[in-house]
């Protein structure tokens, strides 16, 4: 997972405060749950007013989004300085005040981003959607060229060849339509993944009609119909669930690759001697909210310890006590580390932390 989208919570000191709530909309009293949710959390924050009123603006004033939903809030200094639509409420709805910002949560439910693509397709075009890595969302319709003939008729007698040879063609060069605009912009959204959905004749010429290297990315689906009226929710279950295995691939592929590597050193110890040294690649997360894991922090992101005389013999003239993996987050965004994130062992917590240079520096975190 790309960190980038938490540089703006680090470009200016705190303390922070970090809201979670449910911002839901979707019954008709629901800007009114979502007033007295806001004011239940506004009330036992502890932020200086003109933080609290911040949030209060951007809550307010927030885009709302569609069915059930989150937003993650932060704000420093009467700023605020990010908010994030989450694709459903939190776990909990959260009021946090402290000298960093409580992440996790954010990084937990928005989940490694996943660029792909989808092709709902018929005889006369297609309807294309997708999302590139860092939320470049692209969305048209395409309509072929040719309407008429469209169906296969049988009038019977010696023109019925000719009527079912022309509905072919006319399919065909619709379908290179359909292939034409798929490509470009597959071409600038680079998806991992290609959803092909719709009517099963058109989506199989479609594909035949796709460059190899998009060939090899499609995933093909009977969900999902252009008719009018037709209900969107089984298709968007099957892209969800795509996109969901492609990211589960791309941590367990990391995670034997940790386990591959010679020397990786283990504990938190460890992992945070090379967050200091600046020599993580890929910061491997437990998401376990009930951890209790802390770590003692000074101004820089780099500045992080399991013991504060630590950070005093580097300087730090007055070392605070944090959350543990809001000081990973802080430190692997600041210096350029990924971050891959998995859940709780089962069966118990096992080893919980581990580290090394170059590659997956596995930590806890809660």
């Amino acid at each position: 997972m790309d960190l980038g989208f938490l540089r703006p919570l680090y470009e200016r000191p705190g303390p922070f405060a970090s809201v979670y709530l449910d911002a839901s909309r979707d019954t008709e009293d629901g800007a009114a749950a979502l007033e007295l949710r806001w004011r239940a959390l506004r009330e036992r924050l502890g932020a200086p007013p003109e933080t609290v009123e911040a949030l209060d603006r951007a809550i307010r004033e927030h885009s709302p989004g569609v069915g059930r939903y989150g937003l993650a809030v932060f704000a420093a200094g009467g700023e605020v300085l990010l908010l994030d639509h989450l694709p459903a409420p939190p776990r909990k709805d959260v009021a946090a005040y402290g000298p960093l910002p409580h992440a996790m949560p954010l990084v937990a439910q928005r989940g490694e981003e996943i660029a792909w693509l989808r092709v709902l397709t018929d005889r006369l075009g297609a309807d294309i959607t997708g999302i590139s890595v860092g939320g470049l969302r692209r969305a048209e319709t395409v309509r072929g060229h040719e309407s008429h003939p469209i169906r296969k008729v049988k009038p019977g007698g010696w023109a019925q060849a000719r009527f079912q040879r022309e509905a072919e063609t006319t399919w065909q060069r619709n379908a290179g339509d359909v292939a034409a605009a798929t490509t470009a912009v597959a071409d600038r959204l680079a998806p991992e993944v290609l959803v092909l959905a719709g009517d099963v004749r058109a989506r199989q010429m479609l594909l035949t009609r796709l460059p190899k290297r998009w060939q090899d990315r499609a995933v093909q689906t009977d969900a999902g119909s252009r008719a009018s009226g037709a209900a969107p929710d089984a298709l968007d279950d099957v892209t969800t669930q795509v996109v969901a295995e492609v990211a589960d691939r791309h941590t367990r592929d990391a995670i034997d690759r940790y386990g591959a590597q010679e020397g990786a050193g283990r504990g938190l110890g460890a992992v945070v001697r090379a967050l200091q040294r600046e020599q993580v690649a890929v910061l491997l997360i437990v998401d376990d909210p009930s951890s209790t894991d802390e770590l003692w922090v000074g101004p820089e992101p780099n500045q992080l310890a399991m013991d504060p005389d630590e950070l005093r013999g580097m300087g730090v003239g007055e070392p605070v006590r944090v959350r543990a993996d809001a000081a990973l987050l802080r430190a692997a965004t600041r210096t350029g580390a990924g971050l891959l994130l998995r859940g709780p062992p089962a069966g118990g917590l096992g080893p919980r932390v581990g580290a090394g240079p170059g590659d997956p520096a596995p930590a806890t975190a809660g």
